[in-house]
């Protein structure tokens, strides 16, 4: 044999210390991709809830502006607490203020959001037509879940 066919035989594949050096670096990328992974599947349904409190942000501007008694009226036709959704456990408006509170289920990191409506002269109340346009504030208590919200209510409540 000459070395030339000595050489083609001895190279046909990965060495073991090859495969080991991939697999590691595979490992090493899941590994720091999965948390991540999650965290934005988290902020998804977190972002349920904000979905469904839009409409009830619009029902409460409606109410303000029409200078209603109670500013959650109609707010109650959303679905929740009835089991529709699985990321929002409830839902609730305060009549006299309008506050939004939302808490979301495990799977949606146990947030609680709470939305407070304001005018231009301050804060909402029932029966009272507003000095303005109505503006939210969002705001979590737990700032170690400032991860799973939208950048608008990473602030204390």
């Amino acid at each position: 044999m000459n070395r030339r066919s000595i050489a083609r035989n001895v190279q046909k594949g990965f060495t073991l210390i090859e495969l080991m050096i991939v697999v590691a670096i595979i490992g090493i990328l899941a590994a720091v991709a999965l948390p991540a992974y999650q965290d934005y599947t988290v902020r998804a349904r977190v972002s349920e809830a904000m979905v469904l409190a839009s409409g009830a942000k619009s029902t409460i501007a409606e109410n303000a502006a029409n200078a209603a008694s109670t500013l959650n009226v109609g707010v109650d036709n959303l679905s929740v607490g009835s089991g529709n959704t699985k990321n929002i456990d409830s839902l609730t408006v305060t009549a006299a203020t309008g506050v939004i509170t939302i808490v979301t289920s495990a799977a949606a990191g146990a947030v609680t959001v709470v939305l407070t409506p304001s005018s231009s002269a301050g804060a909402l109340a029932a029966g009272v037509l507003p000095s303005g346009p109505v503006k939210w504030k969002c705001s979590i208590a737990d700032a170690g879940k400032y991860k799973y919200v939208p950048s608008e209510c990473r602030q204390p409540a």
